[in-house]
């Protein structure tokens, strides 16, 4: 079954809004009806009161007259104790009460009674009835004043009425104003799909068009050119990555296919020296395939994981750095009692590569040393080699990455140590920094104790 075609987000806004709009003219019209309508009945009521008020003036001060003159809209009855009509106005009945037995009982003074209209004269709608008492105490008699509410109910009809024929028509111009307004505010958005589009058919550069206004909108495309630009970047290092890790690998792998066939053709190959050539080719291999999972890993961005928070312990690093250093011929060391909690492989690495890096370089000696600084172990590494330019220092972390001086003259370094340094120290939430020797190169190593 085919899907309806749902809304756009700019006609989803305008019915919303005409919903909303059309519900709070709704409320409000019937809000002003029951006020004006709840009005205009106190002000009859008022009305009655007041022109009861002063019939019963009149008979207190005895100069009540057979016909009273009331306004047409209303009728006056003077009753007796005994249900005699003593006065009336113009148009009330002078025999028949405008109020019947049952509803006369129990009426107090100033209360107010609703009766039918037609059945005094007072039109077809309802009348609003008051009763004051007057007279004296022995001998009452009861003042009856009758109020028609026809202009009342007229006066409300009309309103009903207009709002009926003005709320649609409110409603209707609202809604072009606001289509309008939406489409305008809906406009960057929609050139920033255009400009998205563009991008993803490759005939525009990798970033979206910036609004003029400072809404939330210019915030939004400057939050998505900033990660298309970091999307660019990621781009631009894998593909570094990978034409890197294919010019290393190929190094290895020529190597082993050119002894290969030089051995083919020679009869009397010595097979025992070759494998041993074959195995230092497949360990560096090896180490550099490491290497590269090793980056590629720390490439997405992922906090180390249980596994490696299991291996960290308390170690003591002068041990640590005394078993790595005694591996070397030329590497001197101080035994000293530092303990940090770390990943002891991890740590041993960055001191192997650390120290592989300074002996491929390193004149005569390499200096080992651990320190305690408080809160923080430092190991420092140093050697007496050509050293690295100042504006060099923190390139040489990058991956593959070779000077032009004499540390690019490597036998067997694959641009990839000083990296895996910095990814294994940053784990620990600890830093690397080189600094200057003299002569050579000073590692500075700080970890969190």
């Amino acid at each position: 079954m085919r899907r309806p075609r749902e809304l756009s987000l700019r006609a989803r806004l305008l019915w919303l809004t005409v919903l909303v709009v059309t519900a709070g003219l709704a409320a409000g019209g019937i809000l002003l009806v029951g006020v004006l309508n709840f009005a205009l009945l106190r002000a009859v009521n008022q009305e009655a009161l007041e022109t009861a008020t002063g019939v019963v003036k009149l008979v207190d001060q005895h100069q009540l007259v057979e016909v009273i003159s009331v306004n047409p809209a209303m009728q006056v009855q003077v009753i007796d104790s005994s249900g005699g009509i003593l006065s009336s106005s113009a148009g009330a009945d002078r025999i028949v009460s405008m109020l019947h037995d049952d509803e006369l009982a129990g009426m107090k003074d100033g209360d107010v009674k609703q009766i039918p209209g037609n059945r005094i004269g007072l039109g077809d709608g309802d009348a609003r009835v008051v009763m004051k008492i007057a007279g004296a105490p022995t001998n009452p008699v009861r003042v009856l004043v009758a109020r028609s509410t026809d202009d009342l109910n007229q006066g409300v009809h009309i309103l009903r009425v207009t709002l009926l024929i003005a709320f649609p028509l409110l409603v209707g111009m609202l809604a072009v104003i606001m289509w309008r307004i939406l489409g305008a505010a809906m406009r960057p958005v929609a050139a920033l799909r255009t400009g998205a589009e563009e991008i993803t058919g490759g005939t525009r550069e990798g970033r979206l068009p910036l609004p003029e206004s400072r809404d939330e909108i210019y915030r939004l495309a400057v939050t998505l050119n900033g990660m298309l630009h970091r999307l660019d970047a990621a781009r631009a290092r894998q593909r570094a990555f990978v034409a890197d890790a294919a010019h290393e690998l190929r190094s290895p792998l020529t190597n082993m296919r050119t002894e290969l066939e030089v051995a083919q053709r020679l009869p009397d190959t010595d097979w025992q020296a070759l494998s041993t050539d074959l195995l230092t080719d497949v360990d560096r291999l090896n180490r550099l395939v490491d290497d590269l999972l090793l980056l590629a890993r720390s490439d997405d961005g992922a906090p180390p994981g249980r596994s490696a928070a299991a291996r960290m312990a308390e170690v003591d690093l002068g041990v640590l750095v005394a078993d790595v250093a005694s591996r070397y011929a030329n590497v001197g060391y101080v035994r000293k009692e530092v303990t940090a909690t770390v990943e002891p492989d991890a740590i041993g690495r960055v001191l192997a590569n650390l120290i592989d890096n300074a002996e491929r370089h390193a004149r005569e000696k390499i200096e080992v040393e651990v320190a305690d600084e408080g809160g923080w172990a430092r190991i420092t590494v140093t050697d007496d080699g050509p050293g690295i330019p100042a504006a060099d220092r923190e390139r040489v972390f990058d991956r593959f990455t070779r000077l032009d001086d004499a540390r690019a003259r490597d036998a067997g370094g694959s641009g990839l140590g000083l990296a895996i340094v910095r990814e294994l120290v940053r784990r620990h939430h600890g830093t690397v920094t080189l600094g200057d020797a003299e002569p050579g190169l000073k590692v500075d190593i700080r970890l969190p104790r």
